[in-house]
Order: structure tokens, then sequence, then C-alpha cells
């Protein structure tokens, strides 16, 4: 394969930054309040959510409003609510061209009281925004008081209906369970539902929102069963690298697919282009490995040969915690990559 075919997407984020208001430890984006202060660019921006316009409307009905997590449009980070007034703009200029399924992620930081809330969200809905994403996990709640989670949640379904997404739910309602009021360190959970519900515990951190990726091995691995390397040397990163579904743009306008951070496929702003034309392989020796059969041992023999990359000691917890090490590791070496963007991210993890 000398090209890599890049096909239209179905569903899309914008980042408008990766700046947060925490460091979660299962973050797949390694999203901090260290990043710097950067913002997606509205013009910038606008381009992006032109093309998509366009794009979308060979997926979706006129008028389509129905949120999902893998459908339409989301604005994240990092906290989008950082940038209250850039977010405000962003909706306004996605509504302008008839986005479908516009919504917005949030830790729920900012929702101190009814009235920021309720002020906050009714100027979003009338600007465009069909529905919110909030975020109730054991890990969000380390730095945010639960009660203003609750309180998203309760206002939210107010003005949005059943357009407001609880991701997930299974953590929310045993959150619930237990009383929680304020903060609550990630140990404490851990000891309290293996106490209360061991079950449930297992089945909270084997969820699908539990993606063995990003920050996550790094910082829990020790709750998961390791492996060497070679158990995963036959995976490909073919199908993650080609997604057409919940892909990122992020606010540096690298094109993410697969929720593989730190891997861009180009610039999004002229990603008519590339999903017209594909990305030469030549130009991207990780990418081009990676799509590979056998994905994973070549990218792991690129590194150990170039870069002089050695197994962990301690193993791996999924394929995508093998990768990111070598990548990290490459980067630490050679950070004029094309494809491993942006450096900062590889810091933060």
């Amino acid at each position: 394969m000398s090209k890599l075919h890049i096909p239209k997407p179905f569903s899309a984020g914008i980042f408008l930054t990766y700046k947060c208001t925490g460091e979660c430890r299962h973050c797949m984006y390694a999203c901090s309040p260290k990043w710097r202060s950067d913002w997606i660019d509205l013009k910038g921006a606008e381009e992006i959510i032109e093309f998509l316009s366009r794009s979308f409307t060979e997926y979706y009905p006129k008028d389509f409003s129905q949120v999902g997590v893998n459908v339409g449009l989301h604005f994240t980070g990092g906290e989008p609510f950082l940038n209250f007034d850039l977010l405000l703009s962003l909706v306004e200029v996605a509504n302008n061209y008839d986005v479908p399924s516009i919504f917005v992620e949030t830790n729920c930081f900012w929702c101190i009281n009814d009235s920021v809330v309720e002020e906050k969200l009714l100027k979003l809905r009338r600007a465009g925004l069909d529905g919110i994403l909030i975020s109730a996990n054991p890990f969000v709640v380390e730095h945010v008081p639960f009660e203003r989670i609750e309180r998203a949640v309760r206002i939210s379904r107010r003005i949005f209906g059943r357009n407001t997404m609880i991701y997930q739910e299974n953590f929310y309602n045993q959150l619930k369970s237990i009383n929680l009021s304020g903060t609550l360190p990630f140990e404490s959970y851990l000891s309290i539902m293996r106490e209360k519900d061991p079950i449930g515990l297992y089945f909270g951190l084997s969820y699908p929102s539990m993606l063995l990726m990003g920050r996550l091995p790094f910082r829990l691995g020790h709750l998961y069963e390791r492996f060497p390397a070679k158990m995963f040397f036959s995976g490909s990163c073919l199908e993650e690298l080609t997604r057409n579904w919940h892909v990122h743009i992020d606010n540096y306008y690298n094109y993410v697919t697969g929720y593989c951070a730190g891997i861009t496929l180009g610039d999004a702003r002229k990603l008519e282009i590339l999903c017209q034309d594909g990305i030469d392989l030549d130009e991207y020796p990780v990418v081009g490995r990676l799509v590979a059969s056998d994905g994973i041992k070549r990218l792991f023999t690129y590194a150990s040969e170039e870069y002089g990359y050695r197994e962990r000691g301690d193993g791996y917890i999924s394929k995508c915690h093998l990768c990111l090490d070598i990548r990290r590791h490459i980067v630490e070496h050679d950070s004029g990559l094309r494809e491993l963007k942006p450096k900062e991210f590889y810091e933060h993890l």
C-alpha cells in the first residue's frame, strides 16, 4: 500500500483546546491544566465546519437534530466551557451551515449554581445547540464536585430533553448510589465499590468507556492484566486509522481518527483534499507501518532498529498501550515526524 485512502467523516468532534480543569487518569487525549491556553481559531474552524456540513449531507436527512455519541458534530477538548464565548460562536457557525446533531461535551466544573447553568445552556440552545454530553465517572469527580454534575443533568434534561447524554450512565448511577457529595479520590472509589458492589466495580472498569489507550495505561495500568509485546504483534490499526465516525480535529488542525491521539493524518483545513487524494505513506513512516496486517510488529521493529526502543519489562495492557509507548519513545528522540503531533500530547501522558 503506497497511499492511504481517507473516507469522508460521518461524525466528528472539534477540540477547542487540550487545556482542561482536571487531569483525568483515563483521558485518551492527555488533557490537563498544564497545557498551554491555545484555542482553535474561529476562521480555521469555520473552514472545517463548512466541509463537514457538506460531508454530513450524504449521511443525514434534512433538519436531523437527534444527538448520539457517534452522531453529528460535537465540540470538546479539553474543557470547552473554559472559553464560553468561543464555544457560543462555534455553535452559531455550525448552525448557520445547517450541521446536524450539534452537541457539546463538558465535565461540569462551571456548574456552580442553577442560574449560571440555565443561562449558559439557554444561550447555547438559542444559538443552535441540539444537545449535551455530561461526563460522569470516578475520574471526573476527583476534581469536580458531584453535585455540579447532578445539577447539569437536571437542568440539561429540562432544556435539551432526550438530547441530554450522560457518559457513562453506569458510573453516574454508582456515584448516586453512594450519596456522593463533593469530590472523591479514585482510591476511595475503588475501596467503596469493592465493598459495596464488587461486580459493579469490575463491570465499570471493564466497560467500553474505559478504553485502554491514552493516559489510562500509564496511570491505571496496574489494574489490568499485562502481556508481552509479541501478544499484540498480529494487530493492525487500518480500521482505526481509516475510521469515518467520531473522528477529531484538534485546535492545531490535526486530523485524528480512531481515538488515536498523537497521530495526525494531516491538516484538517485541507480535509477535502485529504479525502480526495489520501496520504502518501512514504511520508508517514509510523502510519505506513501501522496499517499493515502486522502493523504493531512492524512499528515495534522500526522503533527498535531506528530509535533503540526496548520492550517494557512489565508488559502492556493493550495494543494501543504498546503503540503509544513506542510513539512516545520515538518523539523523545525525533520530534520532527509530521504524523506524531502535537508533541505536547506525549509530554502530558
